[in-house]
């Protein structure tokens, strides 16, 4: 069950609205059984789906042939609509700004 789960939670994870309550009942079962599935990952669903799309947005930050794609839009693209909030959860994640990482990963030193 956790690899189909979390292969509808790829499929998705664009949906700025998709959570733990969209995914149990997608899957028919109740969130607190949702987090049972997640526990012995050693993970919660929430910080899967915050992982995934930071994992994306990292990827596609390092990737010199998006340059032109403003930060901003890259991570909206994956969910995460709110700018000061991806940023933070970006620094905390790689220990790094979004833009101080695509300028050390591409040379692109300023948001195109």
């Amino acid at each position: 069950m956790l690899r189909a789960i979390e292969e509808w939670i790829e499929a998705r994870l664009h949906d700025p609205s998709l959570s733990p309550a969209a995914i149990a009942a997608a899957h028919h079962i109740s969130v607190r059984q949702l987090y049972r599935v997640f526990a012995p990952t050693g993970t919660t669903v929430a910080r899967y789906v915050r992982t995934r799309r930071l994992e994306h947005c990292r990827r596609e930050l390092g990737d010199p042939f998006l340059g032109t794609q403003r930060i901003g839009a890259i991570a909206n693209r994956w969910g995460l609509p709110d700018a000061a909030a991806f940023s933070r959860a970006f620094r905390a994640a790689y220990g790094q700004t979004p833009s101080d990482y695509r300028a050390r990963t591409t040379g692109i030193r300023r948001d195109a």
